[in-house]
């Protein structure tokens, strides 16, 4: 071969090796931003939340898998089987192992798993067991202010300037009628009360007897109202607790509260203490036009009564003033941190709570299964939650609710011992009160209890 066609040869070679080079640096180069498209569009990476905020793409544990469990009790699986899956969903290197427990058994293994470094990481929390457990809680990362400007009531959960957990949903006492009822008896929105005289008559008009029997009660509280009486004394201006947590039953205002009720049934007659045991199922029986239930009652109705028509109002006051406070109100609890659980875990722990507070869309799914006020205030002015009747009528006073903090069980016990006493028995309300607050205050003295009512937003209208 001439050595001038050769060179030619060579430089022909060289051109297609060249175009073959660049071929293949494009081919690769068009594959790897398609790769990390397509990563990018599987890997979340806007923020979530506003104030308190989550950012999905942040990795976890290095990368390296890791698990942890989430204990709860038995009664809602969904909702957290719901925010696992869309927490590992993000996060695919974690692994959340749900544990559900019957609500008696899991308070007696909660305490002892926590005891050691094996027990759940992250828990479901209920105020009623804050002794128990608020030992072995480890203080949340996010910052105290980002969680007060986000949710109402974080304040009342200050210990020592941190918070192990706080509320993301509020419930207290609500006024059910029976729709059906309500309207039989001529009665319209119109006639709904705002004062206890007022909601007297209409519990009168409501009632209904044949032959001289009651068939259908204006308003019951058979089967006890003892947690509806413990809240109806800050309509008063009565705290529950004095300076020194001591409990204040043996009160002017505790005293009228009682004997309304008892005037109810004995001078107004719309209900006797004989006319079934249970006011609530007797309501959802169609037995009661109007019943004083916390929010849970809702979901109750809903499930096991579903055709049962009714609706709600909040509950009356003294007069059509605004109350130092319309009743106390108890929250539902944020997950507890595992203080003893290994580091890497407590780490997953905490970033799953942040996930929580932070997304919208979990705390509205949160407040729709359980029938609760939503704490964060972005959620307050929902239309999803405010069509639910106990959900809706807080709206306007929310503010005007207190917590007193996580009552100990024996306020509760005692003052349906009282109760039983005074409404059964016909014993002395003024004796019967001076017995609950002695025999609560002697078991107080063995409690850590610590009222949160000086944390009110209104505490200082409360009579000194």
């Amino acid at each position: 071969i001439p050595k001038r066609c050769d060179t030619k040869q060579r430089r022909l070679t060289m051109k297609v090796k060249k175009a073959l080079v660049m071929t293949f640096l494009l081919t690769f180069m068009l594959s790897f931003t398609i790769c990390n498209n397509t990563l990018a569009q599987e890997m979340p990476s806007d923020l979530i939340g506003n104030i308190i905020q989550y950012d999905p793409s942040v990795p976890l544990n290095n990368g390296e898998d890791i698990t942890v469990e989430l204990w709860y009790w038995t009664g809602a699986a969904n909702l957290f089987e719901s925010l696992a899956t869309k927490y590992m969903a993000i996060h695919p290197n974690v692994t959340i192992r749900l544990v559900e427990n019957p609500w008696d058994d899991y308070w007696t293994k909660l305490p002892l798993a926590l005891q050691g470094s094996d027990g759940p990481a992250i828990f479901n929390i209920h105020n009623s067991h804050h002794e128990n457990l608020i030992g072995y809680l480890a203080p949340y990362d996010i910052p105290v202010g980002d969680l007060e400007a986000e949710f109402t009531g974080v304040s009342g959960h200050l210990i020592d300037g941190k918070i192990y957990y706080t509320d993301y949903g509020l419930m207290t006492g609500t006024v059910y009628y029976n729709t059906d009822m309500w309207a039989a008896a001529g009665l319209t929105k119109a006639d709904i009360p705002t004062t206890w005289d007022e909601f007297r008559e209409v519990a009168k008009r409501l009632t209904i007897r044949k032959d001289g029997k009651l068939i259908q009660a204006g308003y019951s509280y058979n089967g006890g109202i003892q947690g509806d009486v413990l809240g109806m004394n800050y309509q008063y201006g009565q705290n529950l607790f004095t300076w020194d947590n001591k409990i204040s039953l043996n009160n002017d205002a505790m005293n009228m509260v009682i004997q309304r009720l008892k005037d109810m049934y004995e001078k107004d007659g719309v209900c006797d203490y004989n006319f079934g045991n249970n006011a609530g199922d007797n309501f959802g029986q169609g037995l009661v036009a109007m019943y004083l239930g916390w929010g849970f009652m809702t979901n109750v109705f809903g499930q096991n009564f579903p055709n049962t028509p009714f609706e709600c109002f909040e509950i009356p006051t003294p007069t059509n003033d605004i109350p130092y406070a319309f009743h106390r109100y108890n929250g539902e609890s944020t997950f507890g941190v595992n203080k003893n659980a290994p580091a890497d875990q407590q780490s997953i722990a905490q970033d799953i709570i942040l996930f929580f507070l932070a997304n919208d869309a979990i705390q509205k799914e949160f407040c729709l299964v359980n029938a609760v006020f939503p704490m964060k205030v972005t959620l307050q002015d929902d239309d999803e939650l405010l069509s639910i009747p106990s959900v809706a009528i807080l709206k306007d006073h929310i503010d005007r609710y207190i917590w007193p903090g996580p009552m100990p069980s024996t306020v509760e016990d005692n003052i349906k011992i009282a109760l039983e006493n005074i409404f059964y028995n016909n014993e002395d309300i003024t004796k019967a009160l001076t017995m609950a607050e002695k025999a609560i205050n002697e078991d107080l003295e063995y409690s850590d209890f610590t009222s949160q009512e000086p944390m009110y937003k209104y505490a200082s209208e409360a009579k000194k």
